[in-house]
């Protein structure tokens, strides 16, 4: 039975068997039936991987030789990579959904609304912890940075987003329930910052498919630690510390491992070399940030203004949405190396403007058979699954699906302008699309409730995509001309 992680070591070939020949019938051969693994079979398979995969991180610890490991998995595995990449966003893109509604099973609407906001306080200093720096990091082709440059840009970044999001609880004046959920989800979120660089590692030497599969089991030990502390004690703060515990785990005794075992060992760090990456990443930086503080003002803005169950609402209902950023991202994040690969041959610039587009005809495509799926069976779905009545919300439910499509194009075009090294030429812009989306949300909030939250979104997204299709075909303008 074959490793679906096919290793580098050859394989002795097998023993001819003899086979006796089977009388064609019609003209077709008989297919022979596809033998299904056994249960005790499968478990089996499960154990000795698990136990492989420990065996060999024991003797790497004993032996003290962590990026002196012989690699065992092969890179440029393209239909790997994309399976793989997509259980680990799928994995990642639905964990706030499903700790959401667990907590709406176990603690009710109110309480998961105030997990809701933690989380989303959570997710957005995330991205003060990625810093930007995962595109930028993968399509550095020739290893114009060391991988230990990375890392000490990583471990000072989640180091600030910890400190910061201390200090936002303080300034908020959250009690000590709040502030508890708060910061087990900022630790929990601080984990999967650092886990990103050394999944970057692997995407960038061609082993996405690695990294998939160690966010997919970050994931699933959060979501379960989260739900069986939530399940025992009925306090979202010790599940929350939980949930942060189940990733830890999973950095040390997974991500972090393979990152050294399957790359090769990295040049030393110089402090020139760290001091440029956070130079060069902080255009990136501030517009990632920029674009999730857009997306997160009408969160804030209902917060002090109505009850938290009006977070659990919105948040589900941006769901759909995500999921169309989610598809688009299956689709585009594991080219992102060869896209720069293409960008580097002037002769294929037309190409790489063809492919660009064809991304934006997707995900029109994906857009509008989302808001098929709301429309015929999502909504009754979303009342089934979190146990409360969203039909009230359809017509806000479809202008959410057509902000998801509006976040898809933007995050797309963030990582091609990352590509193209223009993100400079592009932080102002979402500084502008912020400096309208403040005083929107504000007023529509005030005004109309959780309804101006949402179309509050639309519009801020819709100003920040405008400005951003109008500034791609700038840039491509004057690199067409040489300048």
């Amino acid at each position: 039975m074959q490793n679906p992680l096919k290793k580098l070591r050859p394989k002795a070939p097998a023993a001819a068997t003899p086979q006796t020949p089977r009388t064609p019938r019609y003209g077709v051969s008989p297919r022979k039936p596809r033998r299904e693994r056994p249960p005790r079979e499968r478990e089996a398979f499960l154990a000795r991987v698990v136990n492989d995969w420990w065996n060999r991180l024991i003797s790497a610890v004993f032996g003290g030789k962590f990026s002196e490991q012989t690699e065992q998995y092969l890179a440029h595995q393209t239909k790997r990579d994309y399976v793989c990449n997509t259980i680990g966003q799928a994995a990642w893109g639905m964990l706030f959904p499903l700790l959401t509604m667990v907590a709406t099973w176990l603690v009710g609407a109110e309480q998961a609304g105030l997990f809701s906001m933690a989380f989303t306080v959570g997710t957005l200093l995330l991205f003060l912890a990625n810093y930007g720096v995962r595109t930028y990091q993968v399509s550095d082709l020739d290893d114009m940075r060391s991988f230990l440059d990375y890392q000490i840009n990583r471990f000072v970044t989640c180091a600030a987003m910890l400190l910061v999001g201390w200090m936002w609880c303080q300034f908020r004046g959250y009690d000590a329930q709040m502030f508890s959920i708060c910061m087990g989800v900022l630790v929990f979120r601080a984990v999967d910052g650092l886990a990103d660089v050394y999944e970057g590692r692997l995407q960038q030497k061609d082993k996405l498919y690695l990294a998939g599969l160690s966010q997919a089991a970050r994931c699933v030990l959060g979501l379960v630690a989260f739900s069986l502390a939530l399940l025992v004690t009925r306090d979202l703060a010790v599940a929350s510390f939980a949930m942060a515990v189940g990733a830890v785990a999973s950095l040390v005794l997974l991500t972090v491992p393979l990152a050294y075992f399957e790359t090769e060992r990295s040049m030393p760090a110089t402090a020139r070399g760290i001091r440029e990456l956070f130079v060069e990443c902080f255009p990136l930086f501030v517009a990632l940030f920029l674009y999730n503080l857009i997306d997160s003002v009408p969160k804030f803005a209902m917060e002090g203004v109505l009850s938290y169950d009006n977070q659990l609402y919105y948040n589900a209902m941006y769901f759909p949405a995500h999921s169309i950023l989610m598809v688009a991202g299956f689709i585009y994040k594991p080219q992102l190396v060869r896209l720069a690969r293409i960008w580097d041959d002037p002769e294929k610039h037309r190409r790489f403007d063809l492919l660009v587009l064809a991304m934006v005809g997707v995900i029109a495509l994906v857009t509008g058979a989302m808001a098929l799926f709301m429309g015929t069976v999502g909504i009754p779905l979303m009342s089934l699954m979190y146990g409360l009545d969203f039909e009230k919300f359809r017509g806000l439910c479809l202008v959410m699906v057509a902000t998801g499509g509006v976040c898809a194009c933007i995050d797309f075009l963030y990582q091609i302008i990352t590509v193209l090294r223009a993100q400079g030429d592009v932080s102002k812009l979402y500084l502008i699309a912020f400096a309208f989306s403040v005083p929107v949300a504000m007023l529509l909030v005030n005004f109309a409730g959780l309804a101006g939250a949402v179309v509050g979104s639309l519009v801020s997204m819709a100003i920040l995509l405008t400005l951003l299709v109008m500034e791609y075909f700038g840039i491509r303008k004057r690199m067409s001309r040489g300048y």
